[in-house]
């Protein structure tokens, strides 16, 4: 069970002490190692086994509803009905949509979530203005039941920036009974309702492996080992990852998830579902706490153009939220060609705008964040069952670009898997149901309409403007032509002997902040003493193609300066990867241009530490 408790500074979800949450605290704070060693303990207790088929999985049958373990080798291995894999909105809400069904039915199956963050919430990071036509399906009554989402949308405001001025636009953006919100507060609110149903949550363990059997059927993944040093040596405090292993599997981990990317190639889920390749944005937002005579509960506010050019597509959001709180952010496509634009320094210019700043004057920030957003859309959604599992929410891609909007995409797909999941377990349906029930939901219609906005910008600001304004107001959605999506981002950026270097301004200190000040704020951290996540494919391309070629990308794109070209003893750059500064947004496997960074998980419980983002 979760309690939340206050402090002067934030609200916490605390872990109570129960059988079901021995193994999550085990995450919780600076007690990681000691912690996994009475865990490991416990796990030795006298255990119910289900039945085995002797090649390593296991098969149905046993006490369904009750977990079960066994060993394997050197690895404690825990049997599930159903392993869950990202504790965010599709997580928890196919959790829950699980249990929910379990009650319905009267029967018990065994439901376990697994995350990479120290805690439920913890890299949950959004805009955000939720729709929560998804949550009152799965709450009916979550007003009663004290859900964090009681500011609603007063006003809908888009402008269109100079470097200057401001022009306001007609607004394309209905958010009539939609709320401002914070994300990670409602996914801890999610978390508490899933444990009050008997789903079993495990923050600070980070799933690294996708477990199969011999018949390349996926039966669950295997958490990565804890106490390994940077060398690779194991410390006083290592422990073996743990196997936690379902009859479904369902990936949760947002967008780019290293796990989902994997199975999306090993089992060419894109093209069996005749998806195109996936586009990105990266989107950096603070929370700020402004003065009371300037805040407006409900406020809304969307940007485009300056500071990005009309070659770029991407633009600002400001959402007054409560408590003084304002989230301003700034989103930018990840196909830019320029080499020399910096997402990070494009957020701090935008802060300087002579609409923006007197807002944020005399303010103090709270937080600090970024995260990167599937922008492929409809076009880009990957035929999401494999032999074993699902993959649900962001990892598939269920945002809606014009709406910016994918909470209640990725929590409607995780109850229609969760139904899915519960056919196959209970009737002996396939996971094959989940693709066809998709397919006949709201997403896909809600996303077959919008599908033509984002591709409309591929030819420039002006041209995207106009051709959405006429997908918008004249066919509104239901155009006899779906538009194609450009180059991969990667392949997009060009060779910066085609540019000159973009000179940022410094940070004044007061809307405007250097790196290592805001990556403070995210609470950000990763033990130094680990080997790196962050793996290079082929470790002589940063110096030999992207320093010549591109001059160094890698320092501008990534918002959290893990990447730096730094001069060795002969004066020659070199590139250094500062892993522990990563706020697991994932640009760098995106945006490198010969796709030669491999992002995989930290040891769990490391990355950003966020409570209001």
């Amino acid at each position: 069970m979760y309690k939340f408790i206050s402090s002067s500074s934030k609200s916490k979800l605390i872990p109570l002490l129960s059988y079901s949450t021995l193994f999550k605290s085990a995450c919780s704070s600076n007690w990681v190692s000691s912690s996994r060693n009475e865990i490991s303990k416990f796990f030795h207790k006298p255990k119910l086994i289900e039945s085995w088929n002797g090649n390593g999985s296991w098969v149905l049958g046993g006490q369904s509803g009750v977990r079960s373990y066994s060993n394997e080798s050197d690895r404690e291995s825990i049997n599930y009905d159903v392993v869950i894999v990202g504790a965010g909105p599709a997580g928890l809400s196919a959790a829950i949509k699980l249990k929910q069904l379990c009650q319905q039915k009267d029967v018990d199956l065994s439901v376990c979530v697994v995350e990479k963050g120290a805690e439920v919430g913890a890299h949950i990071l959004s805009g955000n203005v939720f729709e929560p036509r998804a949550l009152d399906e799965l709450v009916p009554h979550w007003k009663e039941e004290e859900a964090p989402v009681d500011v609603p949308v007063t006003s809908d405001n888009l402008w269109l920036l100079t470097e200057t001025r401001a022009f306001s636009l007609p607004s394309p953006f209905d958010n009539n009974g939609n709320y401002v919100i914070s994300l990670s507060q409602l996914v801890r609110w999610l978390g508490q309702k899933a444990e009050e149903l008997g789903v079993e949550i495990y923050p600070g363990f980070a799933a690294s492996e996708i477990l199969c059997n011999e018949h390349n059927e996926v039966t669950g993944i295997a958490t990565n080992d804890m106490g390994v040093a940077k060398d690779g040596s194991r410390k006083e405090n290592y422990q073996r990852g743990v196997a936690l292993k379902g009859h479904v599997t369902l990936l949760a981990e947002g967008c780019r998830g290293s796990l989902s990317e994997k199975l999306i190639k090993k089992y060419n889920l894109r093209e069996k579902g005749q998806g195109q390749h996936q586009t990105y944005a990266l989107g950096i937002k603070e929370v700020w706490e402004i003065d009371a005579d300037k805040h407006q509960p409900g406020y809304v506010l969307h940007t485009l153009g300056w500071p990005l050019d009309q070659k770029n597509y991407g633009g600002s959001f400001l959402y007054h939220m409560k408590d003084r709180q304002v989230a301003v952010g700034l989103v930018v496509a990840l196909n830019y060609q320029n080499p020399f634009l910096n997402p990070y320094e494009e957020y701090q210019r935008f802060k300087h705008h002579p609409a923006i700043r007197p807002l944020l004057e005399g303010g103090t920030i709270l937080q600090y964040g970024a995260r990167s957003l599937n922008e492929g859309g409809f076009q880009s959604i990957p035929y999401p069952v494999f032999p074993g599992g699902a993959i649900i929410g962001c990892s598939a891609g269920f945002l809606n670009v014009p709406k910016i909007k994918g909470t209640h995409t990725a929590m409607k797909s995780g109850m229609l898997a969760a139904e899915s999941a519960f056919s196959m377990l209970q009737e002996g349906l396939t996971m094959g149901s989940y693709w066809d029930n998709l397919r006949s939901s709201w997403i896909w219609e809600e996303l077959y309409t919008a599908r033509n906005y984002r591709p409309a910008f591929e030819y420039g600001l002006y041209p995207g403007l106009a051709l959405s304004a006429v997908e918008h107001y004249i066919l509104k959605g239901r155009s006899p032509v779906t538009l194609n999506h450009g180059k991969p981002d990667h392949e997009a950026t060009r060779e910066a002997q085609l540019f000159s270097p973009i000179e940022y301004p410094k940070p004044d200190g007061v809307v405007s902040f250097d790196v290592p000040t805001s990556l403070y704020r995210s609470n950000t951290n990763h033990d130094h003493d680990q080997p790196s996540h962050l793996h290079l494919r082929d470790p002589t391309v940063p110096e030999n193609v992207n320093l010549p070629k591109y001059a160094g990308p890698e320092a501008r794109y990534c918002p959290a300066r893990v990447y730096e070209y730094i001069p060795d003893e002969t004066g020659d750059l070199k590139l250094q990867i500062n892993a522990q500064n990563c706020l697991h947004c994932k640009a760098c496997s995106i945006k490198d241009p010969k796709q030669n960074i491999e992002w995989t998980v930290p040891e769990g419980g490391g990355g950003p530490g966020y409570t209001i983002m």
